[in-house]
């Protein structure tokens, strides 16, 4: 979309959201999708300077879209975008710096393609991603194979049934990985095939030999989950530590319970990894999306005022 501005609102109700959007973009604006989220409704929306009348009011007009420019540098510093990728992304329209500069891509989740092994830290939330997935697939008409192969956290595969339970799946425990390549030969005819690996620790000798050999088992893709809200730098290390392995793909999660999204492009680019979903929500069916480049740069914007009310101990006491 070059040249177009974008922006997310989020307000109570559609009313409200809509409200907004008129105030501030006009009539002109472009609504490119809308969601319910937390406490209300979500849309993003965009408008082509193309599009507005010369002797309309300055909007987008030359001094507005020049603040517009100089104020970047604060937003991505807000965000903790580290300075060198800052540096990258302070011209033009955000959407098209960030197709230039990072790499996007679907998951290869296609009838025939290899295993995905989804991979991250403890907690990074792979079970859920993977149900997600299963979710999405079999709402296409698919049968994805959904194995885990977390034998380390309690509960995990009991997390992972339950959700393929509702999807009429069957779920496959296999651990180990002799017992992964047994599993995946219940696979049919190339079916989509999900593999929740156990939370790994990928500067650990011993786990990244463990997780080395699970992927091999499988001749599988290898798919770094990480959170949002990590530190920059250490989301760069993790990264580049799981892409050592062999990683190919980033998915990015939680999304929706972080102000700040530096630390996603920083693995981006410390992992030479390609931006392939975004986790918005904590719901299975929707909680997905993919992440494109007007999808991030619609969330790259200047902070929205915080809910939370400060009060003093004097309140707190009273």
């Amino acid at each position: 979309m070059p040249g177009m501005r974008l922006k997310l609102y989020r307000a109570a109700s559609m009313a409200a959201a809509m409200a907004e959007l008129r105030r501030e973009l006009g009539s002109e604006a472009l609504i490119l999708g809308s969601r319910r989220v937390a406490g209300g409704i979500e849309i993003t929306a965009a408008l082509d300077p193309a599009a507005l009348d010369p002797g309309a009011p300055d909007r987008l007009a030359p001094g507005a879209a020049a603040g517009e420019e100089a104020s970047r540098r604060a937003v991505l510093a807000f965000h903790g975008v580290p300075e060198g990728l800052a540096g990258l992304l302070e011209e033009g329209e955000m959407a098209a710096a960030l197709a230039r500069h990072f790499r996007f891509a679907a998951l290869p989740l296609a009838t025939g393609g290899s295993p995905l092994l989804f991979a991250g830290p403890p907690g990074a939330g792979k079970t859920l991603t993977v149900a997600r997935l299963a979710t999405r697939l079999v709402l296409a008409g698919e049968r994805p194979l959904v194995i885990s192969a977390d034998g380390q956290r309690a509960g995990a595969t009991e997390q992972l049934a339950a959700y393929t339970r509702l999807l009429g799946l069957s779920l496959l425990v296999a651990s180990q990985p002799a017992s992964l390549s047994r599993a995946l030969g219940r696979r049919s005819a190339g079916a989509p095939v999900l593999i929740d690996a156990p939370g790994c620790n990928p500067f650990d000798a011993a786990a990244q030999r463990d997780l080395a050999a699970l992927a091999g088992a499988a001749g599988a893709t290898l798919v770094v989950v990480l959170p949002a809200g990590l530190d920059g730098a250490e989301a760069a290390d993790l990264a580049a530590a799981f892409h050592a392995l062999g990683a190919l793909f980033l998915v990015v999660t939680r999304l929706d319970l972080a102000r700040r999204l530096g630390s996603l492009l920083a693995a981006a680019a410390g992992g030479r990894l390609a931006l392939a979903e975004a986790g918005v929500s904590g719901n299975a069916a929707d909680g997905l999306v993919p992440m494109t480049p007007t999808f991030l740069a619609a969330r790259l914007q200047p902070p929205a005022p915080s809910p939370v009310h400060e009060f003093s101990l004097t309140e707190a006491h009273a």
